[in-house]
C-alpha cells in the first residue's frame, strides 16, 4: 500500500501545517480508511476519529443525514456522501472530514448504480465537494481503491483551496 501511505504522509503534513483536525465517515469501506490513517505514525496529532455508518438509520441518527435527502438521492450519491462528511465533522468537532458510501459488491448493484459505484464527500472548513466514481475488481479491491481515492481527493481539495486563497 505505498500509494496510500505516501498520500497519507502528504495529508498529515497539510493538516498539521493548517492546524486542521480530520474526521471520517465510512459506509462501504467499513473502517478501512480509519485503519489506514492510524497506520500513519503521529496520526493522533491530526485525526480525531470516525464513524462506520453502514445502515441508513445510522447515517440519519449519528451523522445527521436528512431522511429526505436519502429518499431523493439514495445512500450511494454524492449528496449523501457530502452530508455524511458534514455530519462527521460536526460530530467530532473537526475542520475537515471525508466520507465514502458505495456498492463494493459482489451483489447489491443496479442498472443505475452498478457494483463498484462509490460516492465521496469531502468537507473542509465549511465547504463541501462530492463525486461519484466507478471502480472495477473484487470487493476488497473496490474498498481499497475507494480508500485511496478518498484520501487523494481530500489532499487535492486542500491543495485546490490553497490555490483559490492565493488568487484572492
Amino acid at each position: 500500500m505505498p500509494i496510500v501511505q505516501s498520500d497519507m504522509s502528504l495529508l498529515a503534513d497539510i493538516l498539521k501545517k493548517k492546524s486542521i483536525m480530520l474526521a471520517t465517515a465510512e459506509s462501504c469501506t467499513g473502517g478501512l480508511i480509519g485503519h489506514l490513517i492510524t497506520n500513519e505514525p503521529g496520526s493522533s496529532d491530526w485525526y480525531l476519529g470516525g464513524v462506520v455508518a453502514y445502515s441508513n438509520e445510522l447515517k440519519i441518527s449519528v451523522l445527521n443525514v436528512d431522511r429526505e435527502l436519502l429518499d431523493a438521492y439514495g445512500a450511494v450519491s454524492p449528496e449523501c456522501a457530502e452530508a455524511m462528511a458534514r455530519g462527521a465533522a460536526g460530530l467530532c468537532g473537526a475542520g475537515a472530514a471525508l466520507a465514502v458510501s458505495g456498492i463494493a459488491g459482489p451483489g447489491g448493484g443496479t442498472q443505475d448504480k452498478p457494483v463498484g459505484t462509490v460516492c465521496f464527500g469531502w468537507f473542509v472548513l465549511g465547504r463541501t465537494r462530492g463525486e461519484k466514481k466507478l471502480f472495477q475488481g473484487s470487493r476488497k479491491e473496490v474498498k481499497m481503491q475507494s480508500a485511496e481515492y478518498a484520501v487523494q481527493g481530500l489532499v487535492d481539495y486542500l491543495q485546490d483551496m490553497n490555490l483559490e486563497a492565493a488568487k484572492r
